[in-house]
């Protein structure tokens, strides 16, 4: 092309070549504002954000239709996304390991903060349970404080057989 033939060339022209309508062409360098109707349904969504923080896009999705607000969750969601809304996590529930709340009398840990010098001072025992293909076995384990070797172990099918010596 040459600077006589450049003044001869439309849009149109150019937008035909490139296999694009010339709407969008026009489209591309038109400056958006946020429709009326998405910052009503932003301050909606964050006055329910605030209500309940947990609450991520589908549960306001659900809360916006309980009140009468018909959203598809998609639009929810982007105008959370947009919005840099999002959902506090709750704590995973972890069940209490033990009651320490009884009125059992407590025997104070006579181990805490020794340091064994020598094997044979302090043994720590433990028992689990060994999942088989039919059945489930226990073990029983006795350790040497010092050099955390196995001193003695026991394993049981189930159910165990209690033998005192």
């Amino acid at each position: 092309m040459t600077a006589s033939d450049a003044s001869k060339i439309d849009v149109q022209h150019l937008c035909k070549l490139a296999g694009l309508s010339r709407a969008s062409y026009y489209r591309r360098f038109e400056v958006r504002a946020p429709r009326e109707a998405d910052l009503e349904l932003t301050s909606h969504i964050q006055v329910l954000s605030l209500r309940f923080r947990f609450y991520g896009y589908r549960r306001i999705t659900a809360e916006l239709g309980r009140s009468g607000i018909v959203v598809n969750i998609k639009r929810v969601q982007r105008l959370m996304r947009e919005d840099n809304l999002t959902a506090m996590r709750r704590k995973p529930f972890a069940p209490p390991t033990s009651d320490s709340r009884h009125g059992f009398l407590i025997v104070p840990n006579l181990l805490r903060g020794l340091v064994p010098s020598r094997p044979d001072q302090i043994w720590v025992a433990d028992i689990t349970y060994v999942r088989l293909r039919d059945a489930f076995a226990y073990l029983a384990i006795i350790l040497d404080g010092f050099s955390r070797k196995v001193v003695g172990w026991a394993l049981e099918r189930f159910p165990i057989r209690l033998t005192i010596s």
